[in-house]
């Protein structure tokens, strides 16, 4: 039978439901936070806040000309955006498991059978909608928000990888590899969350195309994370940053207009690559042609940005830290104006960070950039009590963050933490609370959509098993209806589609360890990787589940 046409067509039909929910439970107009500035931004294609995200911009306008250009249907025509993204977001996902699935059902050259078939459908129909259902997606799905879009690319990039490895022997087969490095650029105007398929996706190719084994695995893997780290820092942020260095030296010391050294960094670059494709080709340099392609093509699709730069020099009404030369696009891009944090070495929050200065500041001037000030920020490892992986770093007290450092790690009142406080304080706060939390929302279960502080009252995750939920929390029958039954985010699943995902997991890793632990990555990077990366503080003013969509993607895959 045409196994092709029938994942096609099941595969469009989950689509259709998935786009048919989102769109019929969509916001009419605007909802708290980003929103409004996202849709004012879309409208008028203006500048929000760093870093930007130029492509959900440029087609939040293309689809609010498509609902006629009228600013009352703005917010209607961005949702419906998110919407549709969202709806394709599942399709990938089906398709995405109804891969897995077959690879693990259909054994050997042996003909695929009605039964397999069936097998492999309700697989991809069960997984694809939990996710279509989860309350994290679901949420995101029907704003005018980067996440969904930023869901799609995710979802697009790994099953483009999943294409490459079905047609990896065919003539051409390549071509998906540079689609992906193109889509990775495009997704950097929207967000960065795309980044991090990539480790999985290396890992993909590693299995397809070499021997597995313990080293060369690791050595895959570590390829994995430095192509990661490289178009986090060199792709996004080096090559704008340099750009901006040769601007201010045509600008200042040759005295010629604003770009021009910009444009001649960017014609250099593309020239360098243009360059090594033409020499990998001739020596027939497999790797390095396609390093080249990929980077090539990346580019293009994070030029995206050069719009930002035309936009501010508009001077739009929102033009949030006028972006509108090389030099401002720098700090725009690496979030000057938020600051940074340690990540894996600093000091704890009962002691402050000395400053250092990273050079001059430089503003736009009438002909020329002249130095504002210093740009300078905490370096985080001359702290005199510095060590590894500070989990307990922020010395303000804005938010009460010391207070939950206290609470969470069990600090008295005047008691230093150790390195004991600060991994109890990753587990149970960072872990715990900011994450597993959000992750058991969508697979056991919510209480209601209270701001949580940790109290046992407010969005907390419960099962809807009494004796569970009991002894966590308390008597759920003693919370008064309105923030119980009535409030419209509880929902109790009784851990179904967790215990479906943790019977998959394990399915998956009896029958095929490589694909499970392809799938463990893109899990891991999603979800935990981001949590060790933040490094939250307490308290979030917000909740932040929105983040972790792609770890919820993943376990939905073993749904």
């Amino acid at each position: 039978m045409n196994y092709n046409r029938i994942n096609n067509l099941v595969g469009w039909i989950v689509c259709l439901i998935a786009c048919t929910v989102y769109l019929v439970t969509m916001e009419r107009t605007t909802s708290f936070w980003d929103t409004g500035e996202f849709i004012s931004g879309a409208y008028k294609l203006q500048v929000p806040h760093p870093p930007g995200a130029p492509l959900f911009l440029l087609l939040g306008r293309f689809f609010i000309i498509l609902f006629g250009d009228n600013p009352a249907s703005a917010a209607l025509a961005v949702n419906s955006m998110s919407a549709v993204a969202s709806g394709f977001t599942i399709l990938f996902l089906f398709w995405t498991i109804t891969w897995f699935a077959k690879k693990i059902v259909v054994t050997g050259s042996a003909d695929i059978s009605k039964r397999q078939v069936f097998i492999i459908m309700t697989a991809g129909a069960t997984g694809a909608l939990a996710y279509t259902f989860s309350d994290s997606f679901w949420f995101s799905a029907v704003e005018g928000e980067v996440y969904a879009l930023s869901s799609l690319f995710t979802a697009l990039v790994f099953w483009c990888m999943l294409k490459w490895e079905q047609r990896a022997h065919e003539p051409g087969a390549d071509r998906w590899l540079i689609l992906i490095f193109f889509l990775v650029g495009l997704s950097i105007g929207v967000h960065l969350l795309n980044l991090l398929t990539i480790p999985a996706i290396v890992m993909v190719y590693y299995f397809k195309k070499f021997k597995a084994g313990f080293m060369s695995g690791l050595i895959a893997f570590i390829t994995g994370c430095f192509i990661t780290g490289f178009i986090q820092v060199f792709v996004i942020q080096y090559s704008v940053k340099a750009a901006g260095a040769f601007d201010l030296f045509f600008v200042n010391e040759l005295n010629l207009p604003f770009f021009s050294g910009f444009g001649f960094f960017f014609l250099l670059v593309a020239a360098f690559l243009v360059f090594g494709i033409s020499y990998a080709t001739r020596r027939n340099l497999y790797y390095l042609r396609l390093g080249t392609l990929s980077v090539l093509f990346m580019l293009i699709g994070y030029s995206t940005y050069l719009t930002t730069m035309i936009r501010s020099n508009a001077n739009t009404a929102m033009d949030m830290f006028n972006v509108d030369n090389p030099m401002a696009l720098e700090g725009y891009l690496g979030r000057q104006q938020y600051g940074d944090w340690p990540v894996m070495y600093g000091p704890d929050f009962t002691e402050r960070a000395p400053y250092k200065t990273n050079g001059d500041l430089y503003a736009k001037a009438a002909s020329r950039y002249e130095a504002v000030g210093k740009v300078s920020g905490e370096d985080w490892s001359a702290a005199p009590g510095a060590h590894l992986f500070p989990r307990m770093w922020d010395n303000r007290n804005d938010r009460n963050q010391q207070a939950i450092y206290r609470t969470y790690a069990g600090l008295e009142a005047e008691e230093t933490p150790t390195m004991a406080h600060n991994i109890k304080y990753f587990t149970t706060y960072q872990v715990g609370w900011m994450y597993m939390r959000y992750f058991m929302w969508n697979f056991a279960g919510k209480q209601n959509d209270l701001q949580g502080y940790g109290n046992v009252r407010d969005s907390n995750w419960i099962s809807g098993v009494p004796f569970i939920d009991n002894v966590m929390y308390g008597s759920q029958d003693q919370l008064p209806d309105s923030i119980r039954k009535n409030n419209k985010a509880h929902n109790t699943l009784f851990m179904l589609p967790l215990a479906l995902g943790l019977a998959g997991m394990v399915f998956q890793y009896k029958k095929n360890r490589q694909q499970f632990l392809v799938n463990s990555l893109l899990f891991f990077f999603t979800g935990l990787a981001i949590v060790i990366y933040l490094n939250q503080s307490g308290t979030q003013p917000r909740e932040r589940d929105y983040a972790f969509v792609g770890s919820f993607y993943a376990f939905a895959i073993w749904i």
